[in-house]
């Protein structure tokens, strides 16, 4: 609790010196500074004007505005340093007028496709080969990061469950973060029904991730109405257990690292049949010495967004908190694959990623002989 108010009081003074570098980024336009000359007062209301517009992203959430913000900042500091540079080395003279429009313009682009890449959810491929041996071919369907309520309620995420039934999958896991803590329970009950509604071989699977549970209080429905729901619609729900899926795959879903008791990936495969191809569901990327070491087949998880915001991914590696923040990777005979997610936490921009659900389709090389 208390780095989380030191995080909360870092981004709020960042946030105050952003807006303050912001206004004085506008009252350099050619335009109020020459107002400020006559109409001092009045040419710094006109600065404030359209950062006080900005600031109404607020009324959606403090995180996008924050997002917004940054950006903006990076944009004018960015286009100083290039006619810096450009005044450095050709000794021509950029007009601020240029560099400032020039920022407000690439800010607006970038995170204009941003917006895009968050709302457009992607189809994402992925060919997986086993030695072991397989009846037939699995194709599987991952969505992860719903996040309820972000890019997605519960008709646009029914929509995307309609163009999945479309795949023919095999089976369709839920990766964790299905919903958040601001989630509105009527979108939770559609996106239930949706999922419910799939066509699929052998059902749809559910994991937990950290979000799912709740961080707070104010959200207008429970954890057991959720889990209530998810099974009301056919969901199967794995926490630290483990369910057969045909005669030759085993599903083993695994309790978010957040939550209590976890069990430890060892304990949970003494019980799973080594000659059957095993996929573990675990919403956070972070124990694949572990996973790899356990023999699991295949790892899905979530949690990441792909990296959301540039360079979220990037700092999440370097101090550990995941193994890996996109796409996939093999240790051993360990198969790890890490979803962007179908929307993601907050903040409506994608910028170090694209919205997706991934389609996984699994290969025996052993039966194609």
């Amino acid at each position: 609790m208390g780095f989380r108010f030191l995080l909360v009081i870092a981004a709020g003074a960042l946030m105050l010196a952003a807006t303050i570098y912001l206004i004085r980024c506008f009252h350099r336009f050619h335009i109020l500074d020459a107002l400020g000359k006559q109409h001092r007062l009045l040419s710094w209301v006109l600065a404030l004007l359209p950062v006080a517009c900005i600031s109404l992203l607020a009324l959606y959430n403090a995180a996008t505005l924050f997002t917004v913000l940054v950006h903006l900042v990076l944009g004018f500091l960015l286009c100083d340093a290039i006619a810096w540079l450009i005044h450095l080395l050709l000794h021509r003279t950029i007009s601020y007028d240029l560099r400032g429009a020039t920022a407000l313009l690439l800010t607006a682009v970038y995170l204009g496709i941003g917006c895009f890449l968050a709302f457009h959810v992607f189809e994402t491929h992925y060919s997986v080969s086993t030695k072991k041996v397989l009846s037939e071919d699995l194709r599987i369907v991952a969505l992860a990061d719903s996040h309820l309520g972000v890019t997605l309620d519960g008709e646009r995420f029914a929509k995307q469950t309609a163009r999945i039934s479309t795949l023919q999958p095999d089976l369709v896991i839920v990766v964790g973060d299905f919903v958040d803590d601001d989630s509105d329970r009527k979108d939770m009950l559609r996106a239930c029904r949706a999922l419910g509604e799939l066509q699929t071989t052998y059902g749809v699977y559910f994991v937990y991730g950290n979000h799912d549970n709740g961080y707070s209080q104010y959200r207008n429905f429970s954890a057991s109405e959720l889990r209530r729901a998810l099974e009301e619609n056919g969901v199967i729900v794995l926490t630290d257990d483990w369910t057969s899926v045909g005669n030759d795959v085993i599903l083993v879903g695994r309790r978010d690292r957040s939550m209590e008791d976890r069990l430890d990936i060892r304990t949970l495969m003494e019980s799973v049949d080594p000659q059957k191809y095993c996929i573990v569901l675990d919403h956070q990327p972070n124990d694949y010495t572990n996973e790899a070491a356990a023999g699991v087949d295949l790892v899905l998880s979530g949690h990441t967004h792909g990296g959301h915001i540039f360079p979220a991914g990037l700092i999440g590696l370097w101090i550990g908190a995941n193994d890996r923040v996109y796409g996939s990777e093999t240790r051993g005979d360990t198969t790890f694959l890490v979803t962007s997610g179908i929307s993601g936490w907050a903040i409506p921009i994608k910028t170090g990623t694209a919205s997706e659900f991934v389609v996984i389709d699994v290969h025996s090389a052993a039966t194609h002989e």
